[in-house]
């Protein structure tokens, strides 16, 4: 089967720990006292898309990363060998909004992910009414309110992988037809 390494990044008190623990079943109920992410945390779950080829289920592990820049020296070893990129933000905060360019540089750019490999999450309260983030076109963007509607999160989210899991085939297959002749 399929293993495909997820790592999410960016931004303390933007909800990605909430939004990992929901999209792995870590967690019964959503909300509680906010605790920021120390370093990294890993949450590994498997989900069945429905597109692969073999229908085998997709085994992902999602890297929570602490988005405090006192962290910053780890983050290239944390990055490497990642099949994807999930950059969750607080649409609400400008500050976050200016840095999303920062931050697409720094995890998907570098590592010479595709933007179909990226997606940005803007993980909104309820009723926040906030504008939504300008992105590329090519960038899948999730408004994420798990209060309101999480079921279309975590279809959005398998969205997503469905198109990681398509990049990293076609590379696989390249790699190895280049081996075969």
């Amino acid at each position: 089967s399929f293993k495909s390494l997820l790592k999410t990044h960016l931004f303390h008190s933007s909800g990605k720990t909430v939004l990992a623990n929901f999209l792995s079943d870590t967690t019964e109920r959503l909300g509680g006292e906010y605790r920021p992410t120390q370093g990294v945390r890993m949450v590994s779950f498997e989900c069945d898309l429905e597109s692969s080829s073999d229908h085998q289920p997709c085994e992902v592990t999602l890297w929570d990363c602490s988005g405090n820049f006192k962290f910053e020296s780890c983050w290239p070893a944390l990055t490497t060998d990642s099949c994807g990129v999930v950059l969750v933000y607080n649409p609400t905060v400008p500050s976050q909004l200016r840095e999303i360019e920062s931050w697409f540089s720094m995890f998907v750019s570098s590592q010479g992910l595709q933007d179909t490999q990226c997606v940005l999450v803007a993980h909104r309260q309820p009723d926040s009414g906030c504008p939504d983030f300008p992105s590329r076109p090519s960038l899948m963007v999730i408004q994420s309110n798990l209060e309101e509607n999480p079921e279309a999160v975590r279809q959005h989210f398998y969205t997503y992988l469905q198109k990681v899991v398509k990049v990293v085939t076609e590379s696989r297959e390249r790699d190895e037809m280049s081996i075969i002749t």
